[in-house]
This record gives C-alpha cells, sequence and structure tokens, in this order.
C-alpha cells in the first residue's frame, strides 16, 4: 500500500524482451515522464499507467510492480488494446486533445455518431480500469495525483470507490474555453466537468487556463471547483549532464559540420498539429524573401518526433509539412546547401545537442500548457540563443520578459521576431539568455510535485462536486 500515487496514461519506462528473453525496462529521455519520475526520487511513491505494448502487458501479467530509479515502483494496468485504442486514439487524442488546443474544423468535425459514443464508453471502461487499480494500491488516506486529460473520470469513480483518498487533477494541457467545450454533446461536457470537480483540486501550469476552466465549470455545473497553478519545469542539473556526454558531444559535431558557419534557427517539437510547424516554415520563408543574404548565412532546422500518426489528421500534417519544406528547399537552394532541415526522429541526443547550438530558437504553438522545450532550450543553450516563444504557450507568461513575443496565428510578424533575434546584439542577447535561464530553472520538478502533493492535502474536508 502506498501513500503517495502518481496516475498516468503513460509511465516513465516500457518494457521490451531481452536477448535473452527476458523483460526489460526502458526509461525514457526527455519530456513530462521522466521529469516527474526523478521529481518522485525517494518518495517511495507508487506510479500507475497503462500497458502501451506487448512487454508491457506481459510485466502487467506478473502483477509485481516494477523499480524506478530512486526507490519509486511502476505498476502497469492491462487494458485490453481494443478499449485502449478506443480510449487513447479516438477520446483523448482525436477529441480532447482538439478540443483543449481549439484545432477542430468545426465545419466537419467532431462528429459524435454512434461510434464515437461507443468510443466514449470505452474511454469511461479505461478510466474505471485505472481506478480500480489506485482503490486497490493506495494506503488509507493516500494522497493521489493523476495526470492529464486521458484519466479525467477518475474523480468521480475515485471518489465513489475510496472517499478516504485525497486526490488531484493536473492538466499538462491547456484547457478550452466554454464555447469551444460546446461541441461536446451535453451529457458528455456534464460527466467530464463533473468527474473534474469531484477532484480535491485540479492544477494548471498557467493561470489562464485554470480561468478557462472555471469559467467552463461555472457554465456547465453551475459550480466553481477548487484550482491551483503550478508551473513545471526541467531538472537543470540533469539537462547539464546530459549536454557533457558522448553521444551529444558527437551528435553537436555533426551538426556544426552541416552549419558551417552558419547562424542555426531550431525548433525542437512533435509532428503535432498545436506546435504550428507549417507557419513557422511560411515565416522563414517569407523573411529569406526580404533577407535573401540568409540563404547562405542560416539555417533552420526543425527537429520532430513522430507523433499519432494513426489520426488521419497527424499523417495530412505531416505530409503539408514536408511539402512546405521541400518547395522552400527547392526554391532557395545555393551551392548545393538547402537553408531548411527537416528531421523526424526520436533521437533526443540530436534534439539536446542542436538545443545547444541555436542562436535562434522557434517556439509557435497555437496553444500549449506549457512547452518544457522553451525551458529546456536557454538551459543547455551556450550560444546565448534568443528565444522566439508564442504568446499562447503557459511558459510565455514565466519566460516573456526575457523571450520575443511571437504571434503564431500572423506569419510575417513570426518571420519579423526571427528577423529582429538573428539581428539581436550580443549585449542584448547575453542579458536575455541570463535572464532566461534563472526564469526556466527556477521551478525544477521537485518544487513542482511539492505544490501540487499540497494541494491535495489542503482539500482535505473541501467539499466536492460531481
Amino acid at each position: 500500500m502506498s501513500e503517495l500515487v502518481v496516475v498516468s496514461n503513460r509511465g516513465p519506462a516500457t518494457f521490451v524482451t531481452g536477448p535473452d528473453g527476458a523483460l526489460v525496462a526502458r526509461h525514457g529521455a526527455g519530456g513530462l515522464a521522466p521529469s516527474l519520475a526523478r521529481a518522485l526520487e525517494g518518495t517511495g511513491a507508487l506510479w500507475i499507467a497503462s500497458t502501451m505494448s506487448g512487454g508491457d502487458r506481459q510485466a502487467a501479467a506478473s502483477g509485481l510492480p516494477a523499480p524506478l530509479i530512486g526507490g519509486s515502483q511502476l505498476r502497469l494496468v492491462d487494458v485490453a488494446p481494443e478499449v485502449r485504442d478506443l480510449a487513447y486514439r479516438d477520446i483523448s487524442n482525436g477529441t480532447l486533445w482538439f478540443v483543449h488546443h481549439g484545432l477542430f474544423d468545426r465545419a466537419r468535425q467532431p462528429r459524435c455518431d454512434r461510434r464515437w459514443h461507443e468510443a466514449w464508453d470505452a474511454y469511461r471502461e479505461f478510466n474505471r480500469l485505472i481506478a480500480e487499480q489506485v482503490a486497490v494500491c493506495a494506503s488509507d488516506g493516500a494522497t493521489v495525483v493523476v495526470n492529464d486529460y486521458h484519466l479525467a473520470l477518475l474523480g468521480s469513480q475515485l471518489a465513489s470507490l475510496r472517499p478516504d483518498l485525497l486526490t488531484v487533477h493536473f492538466h499538462h494541457t491547456p484547457f478550452c474555453e466554454p464555447e469551444e467545450l460546446r461541441v461536446l454533446p451535453s451529457a458528455v461536457a456534464g460527466e467530464l466537468l463533473g468527474s473534474l470537480a469531484a477532484f480535491g483540486a485540479c492544477g494548471f501550469h498557467a493561470a489562464r487556463w485554470a480561468d478557462s476552466f472555471r469559467r467552463c465549470a461555472s457554465e456547465v455545473l453551475g459550480m466553481v471547483p477548487e484550482t491551483f497553478v503550478a508551473p513545471l519545469g526541467p531538472d537543470a542539473a540533469e539537462l547539464r549532464s546530459v549536454v557533457t556526454s558522448e553521444e551529444v558531444g558527437r551528435a553537436r559535431s555533426e551538426l556544426a559540420e552541416r552549419l558551417a558557419g552558419r547562424a542555426l534557427v531550431l525548433r525542437s517539437d512533435r509532428m503535432e498539429l498545436s506546435k504550428n510547424l507549417v507557419r513557422g516554415f511560411l515565416a522563414y520563408e517569407e523573411l529569406l524573401d526580404e533577407r535573401p543574404e540568409l540563404v547562405r548565412s542560416a539555417l533552420f532546422v526543425a527537429r520532430t518526433y513522430p507523433s499519432r500518426e494513426d489520426l488521419p489528421e497527424y499523417a495530412a500534417y505531416r505530409h503539408e509539412v514536408e511539402q512546405v519544406v521541400a518547395r522552400i528547399a527547392e526554391r532557395f537552394s545555393a551551392g548545393g546547401r538547402a537553408p531548411v532541415e527537416l528531421e523526424i526522429a526520436d533521437d533526443f541526443a540530436a534534439s539536446v545537442a542542436a538545443l545547444s547550438c541555436y542562436d535562434v530558437l522557434l517556439v509557435n504553438p497555437v496553444r500549449d500548457g506549457m512547452n518544457l522545450v522553451a525551458k529546456e532550450g536557454p538551459i543547455v543553450n551556450r550560444r546565448n540563443g534568443v528565444l522566439a516563444l508564442s504568446r499562447e504557450a503557459g511558459a510565455f507568461s514565466e519566460l516573456g520578459t526575457a523571450a520575443l513575443e511571437v504571434e503564431p496565428f500572423d506569419v510575417s510578424a513570426t518571420a519579423a521576431t526571427i528577423g529582429r533575434a538573428l539581428a539581436m546584439s550580443e549585449p542584448e542577447r547575453a542579458r536575455r539568455a541570463r535572464e532566461l535561464v534563472a526564469l526556466a530553472s527556477a521551478r525544477p520538478p521537485s518544487v513542482w510535485l511539492a505544490e501540487v502533493v499540497g494541494a491535495a492535502r489542503r482539500s482535505r474536508g473541501v467539499p466536492r462536486g460531481g
């Protein structure tokens, strides 16, 4: 039985079969789950997550928790693939992500037909399976930290199964406005908001997302749940140790050869609609039209991770990005060198190497709960790089004084911002870089976890909705 239980859709490790047939845990590098895993060191926490692969299902079948670095343990819940696929693909990624990021083309989507309602039933079942595991594993009066939109229904389910638990839900995404929530069936919106209100408190990375959630709850439920704001930052010491690794050093040398003295404009994100890659490339194309000398003196590299390619919208978006990059490369290639490069690969070392070398880091999402790259970049960068940051990212509320503001829907304004960053004087670059490092390092995962746990424990005795 555990006094602190952390719950998420995906755990910090996944299991594969080694050469000898034994299961081997592979820990992720970069991103949310590894950051939270480091924050749990020394807490003795239990992390509960869903199976994601065949190896995970084998590990779950053993019935034994797997040890994590720092003394915590991971317990995987075996969810039938057909249930998981509907819940994860159609509802979590195909609906809730789109709602919270304002991505739906309302003339066509969503279509809440019979199949969609079956997927919602699967989402409810997925949440129930996770909730039942929490109920079994949590000690009396334990603190339970539930992460993200995949598990929004755990609030009401845990309130029924284990009313003694101190529960908190944390959205690492934005939260939509009431008019955006109205694309969901009324009963579904009510179930979703009612369950979130059944948590002791709901947390967000930025005040604007907490405000949006309260407005939605007020409209749908006629009440305002407890909320708190706790921005998450990276583990600066861990990041700096990664930068000095041999693997990152090799990747940095390879990148330096390609740059050949050119300035580096960089983006590093998932191949994701909300990250706004197409407008970013169009902005750089416009800048090259206005300042043709940059064709030879700068290189725009997009390091992207494959994402959700089972969703047709994502496959189409990747194709569009690739077409735009190919067209720009064909237009402006000089001396056998293109001024833009697109790399689609899950290569953490290469991403860290690029972050350490950029002159300009473009982070221009249309909407983002936080955006850890906006914080990781300044921490590892060695060139006093300039951060061009979307005002629609949660991180902007923390870093906006030291970053250059990007208006993500205005291609021409984005082009001008990149141009300003490239032309910035060295003293101003250095001043902004120092401020960014201080701001980005101020809230490591351990601070975030302490605030989230504190919010859960303060909720004792607070009346719950639902």
